[in-house]
Parts: C-alpha cells; structure tokens; sequence
C-alpha cells in the first residue's frame, strides 16, 4: 500500500521561494503518475500540477505556469514542487496524491487513489 508523506510547508514573504517534498514509501514511485493540489478552507481543491509516471510529461495549472516546477525523482520515490515568486493568493493546504493505476498524467483530483497529509504554504503580503 502506498503512503505520501510532504515536508517543506512553511511562512514566506511574497516573492520569495518553498521547496516541496512528496516521500511515497510502499510500492515504486516510478510506476504511478503523481500530482500536487491546494486547498484554501472554504473552496475547492484545486490541481497545481502534475507529473507522469516518468516525468517526461508534465502540467501546470494557468496560475502557476512560470512559476511552479514539478519533478520527480524516482530513485528516491519523491516528487517535488518548487514554488518561486510566491503570492499571498498561493497560500493553501498544499497535498500530493497519487494515481497508483496511472502512468499517464493526471488532473482530475478523482483520478487519484492516496494523498498525503497535507502541508501549510502561507505567503505574507
């Protein structure tokens, strides 16, 4: 069974940067998609990015293009999301999830089967 566990969340300045981590433990990264989402209490989750099973194709919501970068690294079976030029409009619950059926990547939050606990990404004005 796979389990995600992040790390990274944290307080920023507006502009500044956060790195990410998605740790899977329990069956091979290489072989399921992955992909981060953000909550805001009282909306929606929302889908940031998202990753193929190889890395090779990759997809970013329109409000982060340029900014985010999504990454894998499948020795260590962790996914990555690098956050630069942050705004207060990026704070959120930040989750990764797992499509544990899927190598292609996903954007649609039911096609993910696990997702991890969640980590704060505050940006301050």
């Amino acid at each position: 069974q796979v389990q995600l566990v992040e790390s990274g969340g944290g307080l920023v300045q507006a502009g500044g940067s956060l790195r990410l981590s998605c740790a899977a433990s329990g069956r091979t990264a290489s072989s399921y998609a992955m992909g981060w989402f953000r909550q805001v209490p009282g909306k929606d989750r929302e889908s940031v990015a998202a990753i193929s099973s190889s890395g090779g194709t990759l997809y970013y919501a329109d409000s982060v293009k340029g900014r985010f970068t999504i990454s894998r690294d499948n020795a260590k079976n962790t996914v990555y999301l690098q956050m630069n030029s942050l705004k207060p409009e990026d704070t959120a619950v930040y989750s990764c999830a797992a499509a544990i059926t899927r190598r292609m990547v996903q954007t649609r939050e039911s096609s993910y089967d696990v997702w991890g606990q969640g980590t704060q990404v505050t940006v301050s004005s």
